[in-house]
């Protein structure tokens, strides 16, 4: 980007422009502190293209940016969040200026990140799918051993045997829980799935969808791992309690394992949606009032 420098004016817009072009969210936060008159002239700010503050925002950040967001879809969702933030500080006019290629901010975003776009619903749908099949394979699972419980039934009640036992009634409880989990999570991904993928979504609706399907997701592996537990505990009778202990640990560190990778995922999804979801709120209590 070339620019003209023309007194101390030009110099902090040529400042500022570069702190949004690469994102340098410091930089920014330093154009609060300025006198309005001076904020205002570097907000009218235009580079030698005719970009405004608002073009320079809508423009894609530098790769190193965003190779260090996790997840296409979130790199989207900080580049729509980006954009929201300078809209809001910027005169609502400066929305509906054109550069000299005569596009608009929105469209110069558009078009920026289409590609982005394009791998965020591809990442998100592929995220979708494999979940999907677990979920499936958990409510299968559960679902069967609800048929199948430990210990084998009475003949002539039809009663379970250990229908007493704490044990079985814990792997009852478990089974419900991890199965209505799965189902609820199944239909969650589904949703995701078969979204519109408008770019918007991207910033709020389909990471809380996401953060929502990958907690009931862990939550009914947990769930589903209890059931395990409680069965060994009821059908292998042995006198030391830490070979039903190891047996337990052993058949549980694969699922520990996924739900490992899935938490750091669930944890970086929900941090970023639900602090941006806290600052719009903010925002548009602000201008309510």
């Amino acid at each position: 980007m070339n620019c003209k420098a023309k007194g101390d004016t030009n110099t902090s817009g040529l400042i500022f422009s570069n702190a949004i072009l690469k994102r340098q969210k410091d930089i920014f936060k330093l154009l609060s502190g300025v006198r309005p008159s001076f904020e205002k002239q570097i907000l009218n700010y235009k580079d030698d293209e005719g970009n405004n503050i608002l073009h320079l925002a809508g423009k894609l950040s530098p790769p190193e940016q965003l190779d260090a967001i996790c997840g296409v879809a979130l790199q989207l969702q900080q580049e729509l969040m980006w954009f929201e933030e300078v809209s809001n500080i910027v005169d609502p006019s400066k929305a509906h200026e054109k550069n000299k290629m005569g596009e608009t901010p929105k469209a110069l975003f558009d078009k920026e990140h289409e590609q982005l776009k394009e791998r965020g619903e591809q990442w998100m749908k592929d995220t979708a799918n494999s979940c999907m099949i677990v979920a499936t394979l958990i409510a299968t699972v559960v679902f069967a051993a609800v048929f199948t419980v430990p210990g084998g039934t009475n003949e002539e009640s039809g009663m379970p045997l250990f229908a007493n036992n704490l044990f079985f009634r814990i792997f009852v409880l478990a089974d419900a829980i991890s199965l209505v989990l799965s189902v609820y999570s199944l239909l969650i991904f589904l949703a995701i799935h078969t979204s519109r993928y408008a770019k918007k979504d991207f910033l709020l609706e389909l990471p809380k969808k996401l953060v929502l399907g990958l907690l009931t997701l862990l939550l009914s592996i947990a769930a589903m791992m209890l059931v395990f537990c409680t069965t060994i505990f009821i059908v292998f009778k042995v006198e030391k309690i830490w070979v039903r202990i190891l047996l337990c640990a052993s058949a549980a560190l694969p699922v520990i394992h996924f739900a490992k990778i899935k938490w750091r995922l669930l944890f970086d999804v929900a941090r970023s949606t639900y602090k941006i979801g806290s600052i719009l709120d903010d925002k548009r209590a602000k201008k309510e009032a």
